[in-house]
């Protein structure tokens, strides 16, 4: 396996071919890994939404979702949250403000595509009427509840949640071989699942999926039956109230995480 070290030494190239790929490239690799997080979001859900007790429900959804970092890594995709230690090629003079900074909104906004284009298709190929709809309710629950945050809540589980997925990529690239990196990567995503912590590119399936499902008459009435607070859950509380302070917490956490490293192994003192 590669020590701490040769990690950081490695990231440095890895940066390079990241902020220098064409947009052409970028854009598609971007859009894969938001339909592969929104994915992750899916079956997470799917596989909580029938525990009773909601420990044990949020354990089983947390188990299941680090399959989304697993198929980014592997099958080769651009991820916003992991592409924030972008900074520490940034740091060592590897690469300019300006590329990163052009790298991260391209990923954005293709994170962003795939993350709607798995919502919509959820919500338009009815998944959600698993379990009597309660599928739809779970959705809406998940949605509302994130859009119910403060922005200094939201703002600190964004770096608590990105400092996890950060350390996650990093134990990956530690690994030489695929099982080394799903084992690596497994344990920091369970965790931030687990803890309830908040992570711009899944909120992107998540919040979505919840207001397609609430506009949707069906599905609408299975959410008022079950009692579900929804004031807050609109596209401005979407994108003000929670993206917003989410990404700038994974911004802090995933760039703090590589400043750090950066000073640890690679700064000339």
């Amino acid at each position: 396996m590669n020590t701490p070290a040769e990690i950081a030494k490695n990231y440095l190239t890895i940066g390079k071919s990241k902020v220098s790929l064409p947009i052409f490239r970028m854009f598609p690799l971007a859009v894969l890994a938001g339909v592969y997080i929104a994915l992750a979001g899916v079956g997470a859900t799917v596989a909580a939404v029938s525990v009773q007790s909601p420990s044990l429900a949020k354990l089983t959804g947390a188990c299941i979702f680090p399959a989304g970092l697993t198929f980014v890594l592997l099958a080769g995709s651009e991820l916003f949250t992991g592409n924030c230690l972008l900074s520490l090629p940034l740091l060592n003079g590897d690469i300019r403000l300006r590329p990163m900074l052009k790298s991260w909104l391209v990923v954005y906004i293709g994170n962003l595509c795939g993350s709607l284009l798995i919502a919509w298709a959820v919500c338009a190929g009815h998944t959600f009427q698993l379990f009597d709809s309660a599928l739809a309710v779970s959705a809406v629950r998940i949605a509302a509840d994130k859009c119910r945050l403060t922005f200094g809540d939201a703002f600190l589980r964004g770096v608590l949640c990105n400092l996890l997925v950060c350390l996650a990529v990093w134990i990956a690239f530690a690994a030489k071989d695929a099982a080394g990196k799903i084992a690596g990567l497994f344990f920091p995503i369970l965790l931030f699942v687990l803890c309830g912590y908040e992570h711009c590119v899944a909120n992107m399936y998540y919040i979505p999926a919840g207001l397609f499902a609430l506009a949707d008459s069906g599905y609408a009435q299975a959410v008022s039956a079950a009692g579900v607070d929804t004031a807050a859950l609109s596209w401005s509380g979407f994108f003000l109230a929670n993206l917003l302070p989410v990404t700038l917490g994974n911004i802090a956490g995933g760039a703090g995480l590589g400043a750090v490293y950066w000073w640890i192994y690679l700064h000339k003192a």
